[in-house]
């Protein structure tokens, strides 16, 4: 295959509507993603924590290994821990993302069948076209002939 084709393919692949369009869902999806992990992280676990006894999530973790120090006082080798608080907070993250793109789909999704509906609810409620007159004859003599039958 040549450089020159495969750029040309590039190309007609890279700006078919479908690619641009899956491009801007991500941009926006990873904005919308940001505006919920604020939500989450500045408004909703506050409260929560504030809830249930001033506790910040992100500070939660469990300790399994202490740190060692050395002679001096200094920091040989880190403490191991086991965040938990960081997991509970994206798991509240991740679950209100979900529950918000849920409710978005279903709008749209019912967006679409009432306009699918009204479209059909408009061809139903037309009138039906007049027959040329090539129909008209073509009728009659149809009607003739099961007549003679």
């Amino acid at each position: 295959m040549s450089a020159k084709s495969f750029v040309q393919e590039f190309k007609e692949f890279a700006l078919k509507g479908n690619v641009v369009d899956m491009a801007v869902g991500v941009i926006i999806g990873g904005a919308f993603g940001k505006i919920v992990t604020s939500l989450v992280n500045d408004i909703i676990m506050p409260l929560v924590g504030s809830l249930i006894g001033n506790v910040d999530f992100t500070t939660l973790s469990a300790t399994l290994r202490e740190p060692v120090l050395g002679a001096d006082g200094e920091v040989v080798k880190e403490a191991v821990t086991l965040n938990y608080g960081n997991f509970i907070q994206t798991t509240v993250d991740f679950l209100i993302i979900a529950i918000c793109i849920f409710l978005v789909i279903k709008l749209m999704m019912k967006a679409s069948s009432l306009a699918k509906k009204q479209k059909e609810e408009e061809a139903a409620a037309a009138p039906a076209p007049e027959p040329s007159a090539e129909e008209k004859l073509l009728t009659e003599i149809r009607d003739l002939l099961k007549e003679q039958k």
